[in-house]
């Protein structure tokens, strides 16, 4: 990174006095999958090895998976290449991920009718980039805490509907494009 001031790295004008830039990428911009700083793993991200989930869209910089959490209509949009964090992306890759994050919600409620809608991108046990996108409902079991906070209540999950898979997949190649096959 450039000394503060200077443009060395950030392509909107000089650094901010504190020395950091938001819209340039950590590292060279010609990375491959992040257009920024690429960490490789060798073996053992969930995320690089697996879907990780039911993949219900996909492009070639990220995915859409549905998961197995005991919250129905709980997503992920994963990042393709291993990447930490939102700052390993160029501006270019953040506004696609974020797109397509905001499609996914976009669906979730259309079809769900949640009470809220929750996003979150933690990574802190699986230090790969994705984003959570979760329909929250006033009866679920943990509502209004986090999905990983306390338990408040014992009840009869929401079950989806029998062609839920199928008509979110194909609300969401309807506002992103057609899912690769791949």
């Amino acid at each position: 990174m450039g000394r503060p001031g200077s443009s060395a790295c950030c392509s909107s004008g000089p650094l901010p006095p504190h020395g950091l830039c938001y819209n340039a990428p950590m590292g060279p911009a010609a990375a491959p999958g992040g257009g920024g700083r690429k960490e490789t793993m060798a073996t053992g991200c969930v995320f690089c090895d697996g879907e990780g989930g039911q993949r219900l869209w996909r492009d070639a910089r990220c995915r859409v998976v549905l998961t197995d959490e005991p919250f129905p209509g709980f997503c992920r949009v994963i990042w393709n290449a291993h990447v930490r964090e939102m700052t390993d992306l160029s501006a270019a890759n953040r506004g696609h991920l974020m797109h397509i994050v905001y499609a996914v919600e976009s669906a979730l409620r259309a079809r769900l009718t949640p009470t809220k809608m929750n996003l979150a991108s933690l990574g802190n046990a699986t230090p790969h980039l994705h984003w959570h996108v979760v329909p929250r409902f006033a009866d679920d079991t943990h509502f209004p805490q986090p999905v990983w906070g306390p338990r408040q209540r014992d009840t009869v999950p929401h079950l989806l509907p029998e062609d839920f898979v199928g008509a979110l997949a194909g609300d969401l190649a309807a506002m992103l494009g057609a899912s690769l096959a791949e």
